[in-house]
């Protein structure tokens, strides 16, 4: 399955350190395979509809067609304040 960033979501991802974002990968990746099993669907949908959680981070994202569109990486702390 492909993966997208909106311009928002790459500035996130931008903002992580070198290793967060290697681990990020790794795990979006992985995921990636099969979306659905691994994501949590969100109740407030403002934000986005799924949910990765890596750790302390949390990768939010909408399914569209055939492709991953990330919306929001951070925090968890932080991801869902905006």
């Amino acid at each position: 399955m492909e993966i997208g960033f909106t311009p928002a979501a790459w500035r996130d991802w931008q903002k992580l350190s070198k290793s967060t974002r290697n681990r990020l990968q790794a795990k979006l990746l992985f995921y990636a395979r099969d979306p659905l099993r691994y994501a949590v669907k969100l109740t407030n949908s403002n934000v986005g509809q799924y949910r990765f959680r890596v750790g302390e981070y949390r990768i939010v994202f909408d399914l569209a067609e055939s492709k991953i569109v990330v919306l929001a990486v951070g925090q968890r702390k932080e991801i869902y304040r905006r």
